[in-house]
């Protein structure tokens, strides 16, 4: 294992303090939530690299809390803020982002665009030491670039995770993961005083890429994002089936309350089958919940820019925060938000799935409600 890091000239640990916590949850007192961690990651990596985009304050429920402008923008831009997606059946993969369109780099790429930034990804070869090949990519980057990586996996499932560090020669890993205290998926996983996870053998447990934050370029005309950004939420919402077999946007909400209306799909008796139905169905409230949330900020921000176009733009933004408001009413049903047993067994009873097949339903014509307006605006 030794001389590992020798190949870009590095010692054998080197680690970049200060790159800002990400995770679920409430992580820092009055910062929303942000459980999306592709656009979490590359908000803390672009802050950490001295990109400033400033808060937003919102009240809710009696409180001030901040929004990320960094994380509005790149929800937006990406496309995650607009997506659900349903393949028939119960999977936990439903909530990837790269599902959202036929293109799976395409939320990654425009987010970068979107932000000014280049950008490799660094794919697995056949034939070739790939563990020894990301081990390099990422000593280089931390090491010779001082540029965070943004890794799939690492800890957990195949979610953007941050490397911010290495230590043994890149026997271990250090930085950032949404599930890195998450005792299923914690075990082995070491951390350091700043709170950063260490992990080793860390390759088996990867996605067959990771992108490298290149340098900075000219960031495009705001105008020219959001009115992009626009046209692929259209796209995004629209497209009824993404890679043969998941139903998408508007089409999602169907398959999503059909899926909810299957008894079968629910024994009472086997507590592990129902928590993974409760997962997979949280993640869909989820991605309505929160996503539309920011999309209704994101919608604000773009109406700001253009005047002419808001009157469309904030009534959609209305929209999706009501559809945001619909989710609370989703979780309410099962006792609010949470993964215990007794969220799983009431999730379980017919009666309370039923009674969510009406707002799913609701918050699929809210959706497409505000995609019409949307289309309007872009229409001036």
């Amino acid at each position: 294992m030794a001389n590992k890091s020798r190949v870009s000239n590095q010692p054998a640990r080197v680690v970049l303090d200060g790159v800002r916590r990400v995770g679920f949850g409430i992580i820092e007192p009055n910062r929303d939530a942000e459980g999306c961690p592709f656009p979490s990651c590359l908000s803390a990596c672009l802050e950490f690299i001295g990109e400033d985009y400033g808060y937003t304050e919102v009240e809710l429920a009696g409180s001030t809390w901040r929004d990320d402008n960094a994380y509005i923008h790149l929800m937006g831009t990406s496309g995650c803020a607009f997506r659900l997606n349903w393949k028939p059946g119960w999977h936990l993969d439903n909530v990837a982002i790269s599902y959202m369109s036929d293109d799976p780099i395409a939320p990654f790429r425009r987010a970068f665009e979107a932000v000014g930034y280049k950008y490799e990804i660094a794919s697995s070869e056949e034939g070739r030491d790939n563990e020894a090949y990301f081990r390099r990519r990422i000593i280089e980057s931390i090491g010779d670039r001082r540029r965070p990586v943004l890794y799939f996996g690492v800890i957990g499932p195949p979610e953007c995770c941050i490397v911010a560090g290495y230590d043994e020669d890149g026997d271990v890993l250090i930085g950032w993961n949404y599930f890195q205290s998450i005792p299923e998926f914690s075990a082995g996983v070491e951390f350091e005083p700043s709170g950063y996870f260490r992990k080793r053998d860390w390759f088996g447990g990867t996605h067959d890429w990771l992108i490298l934050i290149g340098d900075k370029q000219e960031r495009p005309a705001p105008s020219e994002v959001y009115r992009d950004a626009l046209n692929w939420a259209l796209n995004v919402a629209r497209t009824p089936l993404t890679f043969g077999d998941r139903h998408n946007g508007f089409a999602a909400y169907a398959a999503w309350a059909d899926a909810l209306a299957g008894d079968d799909d629910f024994p009472a008796e086997d507590t592990a089958i129902l928590r993974e139905r409760l997962m997979v169905h949280n993640d869909a409230v989820g991605m309505i919940a929160e996503g539309r949330w920011y999309a209704s900020q994101f919608v604000k921000q773009a109406a700001e820019h253009e005047p002419a176009m808001a009157g469309d733009l904030l009534t959609a933004a209305t929209c999706y925060k009501e559809q945001h408001d619909l989710m609370w009413e989703v979780w309410n049903l099962v006792g609010g938000i949470g993964f215990s047993d007794e969220h799983a067994k009431k999730l379980a009873e017919p009666a309370v799935r039923r009674g969510m097949i009406p707002i799913i339903l609701q918050a699929q014509h809210k959706d497409s409600e505000a995609a019409g307006h949307i289309e309007r605006a872009l229409a001036l």
